[in-house]
């Protein structure tokens, strides 16, 4: 008499990259014999993977787990285990189940491995990680603590990986990393000073590492654009998009490559965050507004057909009126065909949240990002690129 599989669940919140994360985890739970349900009431395992990139995000985390203890109290039906992973796991697996006590298990997103190739349900699209963690620190990001050390995957992995998607028909790839610029750049065994992993410590941006101090110098044509000649060099790839992009290392080889490549997506993300240099330095982001232009000036000189779309963050601590009319200035010459207009949210561990006060009223941010979202998003409701 056969028995009935088990069944799992996976709500996947915030980036592209917890929904490759998420076809990970898939892929493992297929391997050891188990089912996929559409339902998480009907499934005997759910994975809730988390983003904490703001509040909102996190406060969607917290409703969903509501739900599912009020309805599995309420019906006596038993409740299954409950996996907790995602970017939130920078509060700790103690914290966590302090919070949630329906939390069976806390699974840390760097323990999610590639030994099983990502079980995908877009059969001609494919998210391809070339890398895990980050070695930049943004003053408002919690991914170098939620992630840990970038580490790259090597080139024989990617590209068996993208061959093995080519001969399943798969047409379109995008390479996903929390810099792939930087792919095959990253100083390895450099471990976090203390004083950034305790948050309890009060830190200033001399504390904070360059950005740049965190990577090797490419040593002629950098690492990520000989993946990239690669990738499309298979003739079952028709096109190739990245994500994310650091302007501080957008190199000028990589520009040309994207330029005269057109089987590279003519969409570029390219996140911005401000387009004044003095929220930039409190950001900690490693580039200016002017070098930030030049960047956008070389890729619509390679290639007038490449459009732009951008992260911004309004309301950052201590931004003043005159700081985000810079940012306007600087929208209104790239013209950007899409943003992802976000209110700053201080996140508890980031530097950010133990530099700064969290000074800007909501009602000033909300103002804020109804400027710039009609700016760009609802001007160019008809021109929008396809954003993966």
């Amino acid at each position: 008499m056969s028995t009935k599989p088990r069944a799992y669940y996976i709500k996947t919140y915030g980036c592209q990259y917890n929904k490759a994360d998420s076809e990970r985890i898939a892929a493992d739970y297929y391997a050891r014999g188990m089912v996929e349900v559409n339902n998480w009431q009907k499934a005997d395992e759910i994975v809730v993977n988390t983003c904490a990139v703001r509040q909102k995000a996190e406060d969607r985390v917290h409703g969903f787990l509501h739900n599912i203890d009020v309805y599995f109290k309420e019906t006596g039906k038993p409740k299954p285990k409950i996996i907790f992973t995602g970017c939130m796991t920078h509060h700790g697996a103690e914290k966590i189940l302090e919070m949630f006590s329906i939390v069976d298990e806390v699974l840390p997103v760097n323990e999610v491995g590639f030994n099983n190739q990502a079980l995908r349900k877009d059969k001609n699209h494919a998210f391809v990680q070339i890398s895990t963690g980050c070695n930049s620190f943004c003053t408002y990001c919690i991914v170098p603590y939620s992630r840990g050390r970038e580490r790259s995957r090597s080139f024989e992995e990617i590209m068996n990986e993208v061959r093995s998607l080519a001969d399943q028909g798969y047409t379109e790839i995008t390479l996903v990393g929390m810099n792939v610029n930087s792919w095959g750049l990253e100083k390895v065994g450099v471990p976090l000073r203390k004083l950034l992993m305790d948050k309890d410590k009060k830190i200033d941006l001399k504390d904070l590492p360059e950005n740049t101090s965190q990577y090797l110098k490419p040593d002629g044509l950098p690492p990520f654009v000989k993946l990239l000649k690669a990738v499309t060099a298979l003739d079952e790839i028709k096109k190739v998009r990245f994500l994310t992009s650091n302007p501080w290392d957008f190199y000028d080889e990589l520009i040309e490559e994207v330029g005269k490549n057109k089987k590279i997506d003519r969409y570029v993300h390219l996140p911005v965050q401000s387009g004044s240099n003095t929220v930039l330095a409190r950001m900690n982001r490693g580039y200016t507004r002017e070098s930030y232009l030049e960047i956008v000036r070389k890729l619509k000189d390679a290639d007038p057909e490449i459009t732009i779309g951008t992260d911004i963050i309004v309301g950052f601590s201590g931004e003043t009126e005159a700081e985000f009319k810079e940012t306007i200035d600087l929208v209104k010459q790239v013209d950007f065909k899409v943003a992802f207009v976000a209110m700053y949210s201080p996140r508890p561990g980031t530097t950010a949240w133990r530099m700064y006060e969290d000074d800007v009223p909501y009602e000033v941010k909300k103002r804020r990002w109804r400027v710039l979202d009609n700016l760009i998003n609802q001007k160019h409701l008809d021109e929008r690129p396809k954003v993966v």
